[in-house]
This record gives C-alpha cells, sequence and structure tokens, in this order.
C-alpha cells in the first residue's frame, strides 16, 4: 500500500509521538538514579554516536555546508535538544508526568499559530476547532485544581520547555524544508550540538555518580530507538 506524501509524514510523525511518550514513562522511573541533565547528555550523546556512520557515508552534503548552514543547524540542535529535551528531563524532575504531558501537548497550538507568520500555513477549519477543544479540556483539567501548588519550579520549565519545543518545530520545518539535507545528516549534526551541551553541564553541575547495568540499558533503549531512529524519521517528516 503506498501513501500520498502528506499522509505518509502524518503517519510517521503519529508514530513518532508514540515512541517519545514511551520516553517519558522511562525518564521518569530513571530520574530517581540519575540527575537530568546527565541522563540527557548521555542520551543523546550516544545517540549521535549511532547516527555518526550514516553522516559520514553522506559526507558530501557536509563538505557543501555553507556558513550559514552550519549556524541553522548548530540553532537547531541548541533549540531542539539542549533547551527542549534537556528542559523535558529537569522538567520531569519536577513535575508529574501526566500533568507536564497535557501541558507539552500545547505545543501543536503555539507551532499552528506562530506558523501562520512564519511559514506562512494556514491551519484548516478542522485545525482550528482541535485547538479550541484541547484549550477547553485543558483550561478545565486544570480549574480548581490543588495540582500546580508547590510547584512553581517545574510549571516555569514545563512552560519554557514548550515554548523551546515549539520554536524547535518551527525552525526544523525551515532548515528541512529549506536545505538539501538528508533527515540523517540534520539529526546527526543538530543533535551532536546539543548532545554535546548537555553533557558537558551534566558532568560539571551535576557530577557522575553510578550507573548500574539495567540503567545502561534504559539509555541505550532511549539513545536507539526513541532517539536516533524516532528523531532521524521526525526530520523526514519535516521535510
Amino acid at each position: 500500500m503506498r501513501f500520498a506524501p502528506h499522509t505518509l509524514a502524518l503517519l510517521q510523525a503519529l508514530f513518532v509521538t508514540f515512541l517519545w511518550s514511551t520516553s517519558w514513562v522511562l525518564i521518569k522511573r530513571t530520574l530517581t538514579v540519575l540527575p537530568p541533565l546527565l541522563f540527557a547528555g548521555l542520551r543523546y550523546t550516544l545517540a549521535a554516536v549511532v547516527l555518526l556512520p550514516a553522516v559520514l557515508r553522506r559526507r558530501t552534503e557536509v563538505h557543501a555546508l555553507t556558513r550559514a548552514g552550519w549556524g541553522r543547524l548548530v540553532a537547531l540542535g541548541l533549540l531542539f535538544y539542549a533547551l527542549t529535551q534537556g528542559g523535558q528531563f529537569v522538567t520531569l524532575r519536577h513535575l508529574e508526568a501526566v500533568t507536564f504531558s497535557l501541558m507539552f501537548s500545547f505545543s501543536p497550538v503555539l507551532v499552528a499559530l506562530a506558523g501562520i507568520v512564519t511559514l506562512h500555513e494556514l491551519p484548516s477549519g478542522m485545525q482550528w476547532l482541535g485547538m479550541a477543544v484541547f484549550i477547553g479540556g485543558a483550561l478545565a483539567y486544570f480549574a480548581g485544581s490543588t495540582i500546580l501548588a508547590g510547584r512553581a519550579l517545574g510549571m516555569t520549565m514545563a512552560a519554557l520547555t514548550v515554548c523551546a519545543n515549539a520554536g524547535s518545530a518551527l525552525l526544523g520545518r525551515w532548515v528541512n524544508r529549506g536545505q538539501r539535507l538528508s533527515p540523517v545528516v540534520v539529526t546527526g549534526i543538530s543533535m551532536s550540538v546539543g548532545a554535546l551541551v548537555m553533557l558537558t553541564l551534566g558532568i560539571a553541575i551535576e557530577g557522575w555518580p553510578a550507573i548500574s547495568l539495567s540503567t545502561w540499558g534504559v539509555i541505550a533503549w532511549l539513545a536507539v530507538v526513541n532517539s536516533a531512529f524516532a528523531f532521524t524519521l521526525w526530520n523526514r517528516s519535516l521535510g
């Protein structure tokens, strides 16, 4: 069965979203034994190493990158990985996964609204309706709730992470649509930049605790399946 390009991109994005939703469960459980920045740095550094052979096979694309092209990939690495992904790990340290997941789901609304100006992509009528339903549901969920009591740091980090995620989606769309680069090159380079920042900060601020074999297993799964594979598929869907 063959799908139209837009349908295939949508299916890929949905599958990646499913993979990332499983990440949060694993991350939340593992944060009891690993500090957030070091955890994020290890995950994405390992994922970048996994992608390195594929990037090297496309060295012609890498050599053809202009200074502006490198700048866009570095910016994507800082925004999409160091800020967005690192922010998710830190937020999950201070906030319940369900609450953060609901807040994080506000990202598509911000992307849709900002995309009108930056990408000249107008939402359809059904998309406007979906955004209205989501906002109404979120307001109903938080109205009169004590969930937010004593969680100022977690809520602040969640808000910053949502904004960073929306910005990275717009930047990623622009990079993947405007440059003739394969998704694996975009993913490999930008992920390497963000991973290096997170790992450096994690070691400097949080140190290096003892890591069990089972914890390394979680890191490896998140790195290979939910990062190297999933982020490459995500960039492909944005092309």
